[in-house]
């Protein structure tokens, strides 16, 4: 019963988290993502940070071994100095007392001979180990400025994609009917071309009738008896008329290109 149970609570999640991730907006889930690798780099500064400062460290601690060593070394060899000048003299508790503090340097520098091979090892360790941090560190960097540089790549898609969806659904909407009522673009434009090719028809066959020939004797008549009373008139002012001015003009030219001829 409680495996059926897990098993379905593990589905109810699957089914959630997938609508939810087909309802997400995009742009909010890049930020996500982007945001995610920025505190995961940040987290691995930090460790190598810690990595390198105890490699530092170490560094500093072997150095001050070494510098005590050297110390004690020397203070060694002059509790035997004094000791041997001691001896010399005669003076037995002075040289005794010489040797003993010689033999206290001699079990310091056995100790900080232990203790600076330690820290030799460990240090040999902690800079392997700070040299593979910062190489993490390097390489993580230049993954996380390639997400960056592919962030504004897919924003830009992001935006095509919604211009060529909704330019999409605007030439879909073209050829749908809204509802019974309301046709389709097709079917009004189909309309505005058979009502303008019967306007023309109809145009076509009323330029072809009687009436219109008709229309056009009566024109012609009106045109003529015009022509008629200008005519009167030019007569009256003692005007020629245009033809006889043609004809004359004709005949003067007429006559010039044959003396022309005749002289040459």
């Amino acid at each position: 019963m409680w495996k059926t149970i897990k098993k379905w609570w593990r589905y109810l999640a699957a089914k959630l988290g997938l609508a939810l991730d087909e309802k997400a907006d995009p742009k909010v889930q890049l930020e996500q993502a982007i945001k995610e690798a920025r505190d995961q780099h940040r987290k691995l500064t930090e460790q190598a940070a810690n990595v390198i400062a105890n490699q530092k460290q170490l560094q500093l601690k072997l150095d001050r071994a070494i510098e005590e060593y050297e110390k004690a070394n020397k203070s060694a060899r002059q509790a035997l100095l004094i000791s041997d000048q001691e001896t010399r003299a005669g003076n037995a508790d002075k040289a005794s007392s010489m040797t003993q503090a010689a033999e206290a340097f001699a079990n310091k520098l056995i100790n900080l001979e232990a203790e600076i091979e330690s820290l030799k090892k460990g240090l040999l360790e902690a800079t392997q180990a700070s040299e593979k941090a910062k190489a993490a560190v390097t390489q993580n960097s230049a993954a996380l400025q390639k997400k960056l540089a592919e962030k504004e790549k897919l924003l830009s898609q992001l935006d095509q994609a919604k211009m060529q969806e909704q330019m999409n659904k605007a030439m879909a909407t073209l050829n749908e009917a809204v509802g019974e009522e309301v046709p389709t673009f097709d079917e009004v434009r189909n309309k505005i071309e058979k009502r303008l090719a019967k306007a023309q028809a109809t145009s076509d066959l009323t330029g072809a009738s009687v009436d219109t020939k008709m229309l056009e004797v009566e024109q012609a008549q009106m045109s003529a008896e015009a022509q008629a009373r200008l005519s009167e008139l030019r007569s009256e002012l003692g005007l020629e008329k245009p033809a006889e001015k043609a004809d004359a003009k004709a005949a003067e030219a007429k006559s010039e290109g044959e003396a022309k001829e005749a002289k040459s």
